[in-house]
């Protein structure tokens, strides 16, 4: 019998972060001691505080069909937070609930993009833009920006890759992978840039808004003259822990949002009523209740920062934002070690994964060749022996 797969799903690529973890996960199955460092997910439990709430969801039956964009409470607690977090001014019919902060960036990319347009993505990028991009059969361009520019993009070269077919620009701050942070001057010098561009829209991926530990975070919507091109994404899996829970949200011009509702209506219509009804709870939470979790981060970027430093041929930089360091280790290209020849990152990767039973993510996917990402959302131990094993094999 033959298969005929979709050119859409024959042309899309596997999640590299979600491959190199299922990687590691089989290679634990046959009992081998993977450490993975592979996964962008907090090791630490969901509050309790936010666990109650659901318990008293369920025992308040809650388990009917939700409104395909979100409880009224949950957008009124979401239009709340982001008065509170972010200065922004949202109204409810500008507010969509999602499963997940992935699924509202692939519901503004499917109601803004057509075939031929094009959508700009700062290298180093999340992985899923560029995937999303090529679902909607439209053209990523990716400018690059490494490690000497703090892996962040300028307004000229923002300007030089703006065309008449731009249509969308994806910005990540705090960033995945690299831990870069926007600040509100660099942010507002990209905006004069933008502003002579009406038709391109940004979105704003802010999902690790509250894992900062320098300067704060500043959402481009602030700006008074990019808030109706602009649509803010946010979501509880990295501030609050909640990864599997699967909640994300939107603020957006009015259109937009009620586009973004009416493709959710048909692929998967309202998130689960249980995590909705403990998102409440969450978004409500003064910050001060997350804070433990971004303490202890802060201490496993020191540590992990002072141990990479000390690898020969690794160029590390420290990263203000999310829980990641993407070092650039390039150094090794063209080197043959234990019999094994470096041609590339994703060549490193690997060797790493074999030859020090590590799993991290090759920079090719993110869309910056030269580098590796490793998260450091594990524990203290499992860190210090991932990176001396690291050492060991290089």
């Amino acid at each position: 019998m033959s298969h005929k797969l979709s050119d859409r799903i024959n042309n899309l690529p596997i999640s590299q972060t979600l491959a190199m973890a299922a990687k590691a996960r089989e290679l634990k199955s046959k009992g081998i001691d993977i450490i993975s460092l592979s996964l962008g997910e907090p090791d630490f439990n969901t509050p309790d505080f936010i666990k109650e709430a659901a318990k008293q969801a369920i025992d308040e039956n809650y388990n009917s069909y939700t409104p395909v964009d979100g409880y009224v409470e949950l957008r009124e607690a979401i239009a709340r937070k982001f008065k509170r977090d972010n200065d922004l001014d949202y109204k409810l019919n500008q507010i969509v609930v999602s499963t997940g902060a992935k699924q509202s960036l692939a519901n503004v990319a499917m109601v803004l993009l057509n075939p031929g347009d094009e959508a700009i993505l700062p290298a180093p990028f999340w992985v899923s833009y560029e995937a999303i991009v090529n679902l909607c059969e439209a053209t990523p361009i990716k400018i690059a920006s490494g490690i000497e520019q703090d892996f962040k993009i300028t307004p000229k070269q923002l300007e030089e890759a703006i065309t008449p077919k731009t249509k969308l620009i994806f910005f990540n701050s705090p960033s995945n992978p690299s831990g870069a942070v926007y600040s509100k001057q660099e942010l507002r010098a990209l905006a004069d840039v933008l502003v002579k561009h009406p038709d391109v829209y940004v979105v704003s991926d802010e999902i690790y808004e509250h894992i900062i530990y320098e300067g704060t975070a500043f959402s481009m919507a602030a700006f008074e003259d990019m808030y109706e091109n602009t649509i803010t994404i946010n979501g509880l899996s990295k501030s609050f822990a909640m990864t599997g829970w699967r909640l994300g949200y939107l603020g957006a011009p009015e259109w937009i949002a009620k586009a973004c509702t009416k493709m959710q209506g048909q692929i998967t219509s309202g998130t689960n009523c249980i995590t909705q009804r403990a998102a409440i709870t969450a978004l409500d939470a003064p910050i001060s209740k997350i804070k433990y979790m971004v303490d202890e981060f802060r201490e496993r970027r020191s540590i992990v920062l002072n141990l990479l430093q000390e690898i020969p041929g690794f160029i590390v930089k420290n990263a203000p934002g999310a829980f990641y360091f993407f070092p650039d280790i390039s150094y090794y290209f063209g080197k043959t070690l234990q019999g094994q020849r470096i041609e590339n990152a994703t060549d490193f990767s690997l060797y790493l994964l074999d030859k020090a039973n590590v799993a991290t993510v090759t920079g090719d996917a993110f869309g910056a060749p030269n580098c590796i990402r490793l998260s450091y959302a594990t524990s203290r131990e499992l860190l210090i022996e991932a990176i001396r094993r690291i050492k060991s094999v290089l």
